[in-house]
This record gives structure tokens, sequence and C-alpha cells, in this order.
């Protein structure tokens, strides 16, 4: 069995030496010298727990860049991810074919700094979990080499009003040398994260984009029942659904034989696969998960309440006013169907 999941291993980085390269979360490199492929992230929920796999590939530019990633929640797990997960993920679902934050606030005290939650090595990644408002988490950001752009702070901030937590991820140059990591090459990261409402960061990946610049990206979903999702791919400009099924007993063998993902089910599983494609001005919004299929997801997880209309508050005087409308509206209802079917007194 050993031999024949090698083999799987082999034949699925063979096929898939042409792929994008896998990345998540926004760049925020100086002068944009460290490009980020193509994003591809695994999102599991099984348990309470979500499960969320990525991997990080930065090519050219010197030590001092990195990414942030939003998170539903303080993880309580990060390790090295898996070998072949989110390549296996892939071969699965695709056919085979032959600026700088204000003065003031980086003035602010120790009181008013992000708070550091975790930090972590994996491989030539330093890893930080953060706990912060927008403001804060730029300020550590600036702080420790990170050059945000300009749109930083409003998207920072459209975060940590639903979620106060982030992951920095930085390429540590000295200890990929002494590791033998060249740029380029993939860091698979592995978060265990308890929550009750996920979602998937998606408006991170525009981030320091022209209104007009693409945004593509690869979301796999492996939850217990087929999930419901906000926005409904089907209706957002920027997400199509392009897998929806079972996920085979062949293809939960092969996770659970990689690194770490021994929790998976042997069975009993449903497999999502959402496309995005898009602009950076289109895409405004998360992907918000429910995975028990059996409810709406949060609209405030999804980024989209601030599209849905306020209520309009009703006084007590309101109120009444509009009861005393509404028997008067019924009493002429009734005065005019009576006086048709009994007629006027000859």
């Amino acid at each position: 069995m050993r031999t024949v999941r090698c083999l799987v291993a082999g034949s699925i980085v063979s096929l898939l030496i042409a792929q994008p390269a896998f990345a998540c979360g926004g760049l925020v490199a100086p002068d944009g010298a460290v490009n980020l492929g193509r994003t591809t992230t695994l999102a599991a929920y099984h348990e309470g727990v979500e499960h969320y796999v990525t991997s990080f590939e930065f090519s050219g530019g010197g030590s001092k860049f990195g990414s942030i990633v939003p998170l539903p929640g303080v993880p309580t797990d990060v390790v090295q991810g898996g070998d072949w997960t989110l390549q296996r993920l892939i071969l699965e679902t695709t056919p085979v074919r032959r600026t700088a934050f204000l003065s003031a606030n980086a003035e602010a005290g120790a009181a008013d700094a992000a708070t550091v939650l975790q930090e972590h090595e994996v491989q030539a990644l330093d890893i930080t979990i953060l706990e912060g408002g927008g403001d804060q988490v730029g300020i550590w950001a600036q702080d420790n080499g990170f050059q945000l752009s300009p749109d930083a702070p409003e998207v920072l901030d459209f975060y940590a009003e639903r979620s106060p937590i982030f992951m920095a991820v930085r390429f540590n140059l000295k200890r990929a040398r002494r590791l033998g990591v060249d740029l380029g090459d993939g860091t698979p990261i592995h978060l265990s994260i308890p929550t009750p409402n996920p979602w998937v960061p998606l408006r991170i990946l525009g981030l320091g984009k022209g209104p007009e610049e693409r945004i593509e990206a690869d979301v796999f979903l492996l939850t217990d029942e087929r999930p419901n999702m906000l926005p409904v791919p089907a209706l957002a400009d920027s997400l199509n659904l392009d897998h929806s099924a079972a996920a085979s007993e062949s293809l939960l063998a092969d996770l659970r034989s990689d690194r770490g993902m021994k929790w998976l089910p042997r069975s009993d599983m449903w497999l999502t696969k959402i496309v995005v494609d898009g602009t950076a001005g289109n895409l405004t919004h998360d992907l918000a998960i429910d995975p028990t299929g059996t409810a709406v997801p949060s609209a405030i997880a999804a980024g989209l309440a601030e599209f849905l209309p306020d209520p309009i508050p009703v006084t007590p005087e309101a109120q009444r006013w509009w009861s005393w409308t509404l028997v008067l509206l019924i009493g002429a209802v009734v005065w005019r169907v009576a006086n048709r079917f009994i007629g006027s007194p000859s």
C-alpha cells in the first residue's frame, strides 16, 4: 500500500509540474519585487474544526517580504502541511487531457499594539498569529519590515470588524539557505481552527491590486455534508462552482496518507471546488460556509452585511398609527363587500 501511495504522489507531481504556483493572502512586498502565484486553498470542516491548508511560494526579492492572511479564529495548531494534498485535490477535480498608516497611529502606546498570540517556524517561513484591529495589525506589520499597499488600512479594517485574528507569514532567507530551500519552492502549512462560523478570505487576494487586475484562485471545501455558501457561486460575478460531489473513498484514502491528514474520515465527505476568476474591483467579499447544509451562511461572515438594507426603526407612535390605519382599511373593505352583496334598500 505504501508503494502505491508513493506512485500516486509521484504521478501527481509529474502531472502538475505546469500548474500555477500556490499562495495565499495579500502581497505586502516592497516595490512589488515578490510575486505570489495563483492561490490554492483547502478549507475542510469536521467536528467543529476548520482545517485550513494552503501553500506559500515566493519568487524574487530579498528577505523582507511576506503575506498577511485573516483568520476566523485562533489556531490550536500550526504545522507543516502535507506534501501532495493540494495537488491531489486539483487532480481529482481537473479533467486530465492527454500606504502607510497615519503617524498618529504609529505613535500609539504599547497598549494599542497588536498582540502576538503565537509564533511558529515552518521550514523557511516565520509565522506569527496576531490579535488586533486593522490599525494595530498594520502598525505591527510596518514595524516588522512589511511594506503595505495604500489600500491595506481599508482591507485590514474590513476583516478586523469580524475577526481580530491575523496570520503574518515571512520568508526567512537565512534559514532558507541553511535548509536548502530555493526561492520558488512552495511550503504548505496546515492550521487547525475551532470555529462555529467558518469563512474563507477572498477579498485579501486583491490587496495592492488595481480595480481591473484579475484575481484567480482555487478554493476546495471538504465538509461532512453538501455545504451552503454565501455568496451563491452561480449568482456571484467572480465565483464559479467547478465541482460538487461526494468525495471518493480513493481521494480520502490518498489525503489521509499525507502528512497531518489522519483527522479526515475514511468516507462520507463532500468535495466542493470554487474557482475565483474576476477583477479586484468585484471581489469585495469573502466566502461564508454552512458546512451542515441546513442553514443560510452568515452575511456578516461573507462580508456582505454592509450591502444589506438597515432595518427601519419603529417607534410606539408609529406602531399605533399603523394599527389604526390597518383597522380603517379593513373596515373600508368590509363596508364595500357588504354593499356589493347586500345592496342598498329600495
